[in-house]
């Protein structure tokens, strides 16, 4: 029976991996078609808001042409601008020039040309200082997308670019939301190399490895080594054999565990202008706790040390803690990335499952325990009139 347990822990683990594969080629613009026929030679999956750029570039006449697509709902605005002034961490949006787009009440696309001005923008209309031309907007299926070609100075190689999304209020752009994602919405495009600069591909991709490496370790490998070390005994696993199980389980969880968290250790330093504050101080007691964990199955004393029954309630208070804190940090982690609904999907119905099993398993285990004690006493020998020898 414990081994169909192990087997149904396995192919949900598949299917959660194999989910997130599929959801993050999802995400990917590379293989997008746009329903108008348009063809673009270079795209780039923007880090955060749910923001792809696509793009056409000739250098020799400064020809930029754009697809800026947003995933969101009706009553946003959505914009993309290029910052010839830089990009400040706290003026990013500062005399940007933005091509801007939202959805009227009768259905109609608006779209036009805006200076930014100031950071708490309503995204005014005026002229921007390069020309504009074939500006047009769709919206359908929960996605916007402005098209635009921008005439840019010849031989420009790279661009500061920024985009955001804010409400839309009485038929008139609001300013947008100060939460992390709408401060980080900013960076280096070189259009040549059709791909995003370097460090911030980089950081993209340390991202989805944090957050893969994290929900896989402490939200998956380790409670199922729990689950082992739990109900692996009534069975009737050999000693041994269930312990050394548990021990790989937990020490391969803390292994990529440790990685993933020493990435978004990393990620915070790097990023000085936003911090998870809740997301990071769980991060770092869980690390601790599961460091302690760690170094209380190397200092396990024997069953018949005077000190077992204190370590054991040390070993599962903490092994329970910090199962429930990954799986709220888990679902922190993705309030922050933001990722196709397919990831939290699939962690929730590995979670559902778990917990399934867990309480089935625990009903058994109960059902088990009970039913050895009685036959145990029903072994010992009675003295006259069915008393117990003393």
């Amino acid at each position: 029976m414990f081994r169909r347990v192990l087997v149904i822990s396995s192919l949900l683990l598949s299917l959660f991996l194999s989910s997130s594969s599929s959801s993050s080629s999802a995400q990917t613009c590379e293989m997008y078609g746009f329903s108008s026929n348009k063809v673009f030679s270079s795209c780039y999956n923007l880090p955060c808001q749910n923001s792809f750029l696509h793009w056409n570039y000739n250098s020799s006449s400064g020809s930029l042409q754009i697809a800026f697509r947003h995933l969101m709902l009706t009553s946003r605005w959505a914009a993309w601008a290029i910052n010839p002034n830089g990009l400040q961490l706290q003026t990013a949006m500062i005399g940007a020039q933005a091509v801007v787009a939202y959805q009227l009440t009768n259905g109609t696309m608006r779209a036009y040309t805006s200076q930014i001005k100031s950071y708490a923008t309503t995204m005014p209309e005026g002229n921007l200082i390069y020309n504009v031309s074939d500006l047009t907007a769709t919206y359908a299926n929960n996605e916007m997308i402005v098209y635009a070609t921008l005439a840019l100075p010849i031989d420009t190689t790279t661009i500061n670019q920024a985009w955001q999304e804010g409400p839309v209020t009485n038929e008139s752009p609001g300013a947008h939301s100060f939460e992390n994602d709408n401060t980080i919405s900013f960076g280096t495009l070189n259009l040549l190399s059709r791909q995003y600069a370097r460090a911030e591909k980089l950081q993209a991709f340390s991202k989805n490895l944090h957050g893969m490496a994290n929900a896989v370790s402490w939200g998956i490998l380790m409670p199922v080594g729990v689950m082992i070390a739990r109900y692996a005994k009534v069975f009737k696993f050999e000693d041994p054999a269930w312990y050394k199980i548990h021990v790989i389980c937990q020490s391969s969880a803390y292994v990529v565990g440790v990685a993933g968290w020493a990435t978004g250790v990393k990620l915070g330093s790097d990023s000085t202008w936003v911090e998870y504050r809740g997301h990071r101080i769980l991060g770092i007691l869980i690390f601790i706790l599961g460091t302690l964990q760690v170094f209380a199955l190397v200092l396990r004393p024997k069953k018949d040390h005077k000190y077992r029954f204190h370590w054991k309630i040390c070993h599962y208070s903490i092994g329970y803690l910090v199962i429930l804190l990954a799986i709220i940090n888990i679902f922190k982690g993705y309030d922050i990335l933001k990722p196709q609904k397919t990831y939290k999907n699939a962690y929730i119905g590995f979670i559902v499952a778990l917990a399934v099993s867990a309480v089935w398993l625990e009903a058994f285990t109960w059902h088990v325990f009970l039913k050895r004690r009685s036959e145990s006493a029903a072994k010992k020998p009675q003295g006259l009139n069915g008393a117990n020898w003393s």
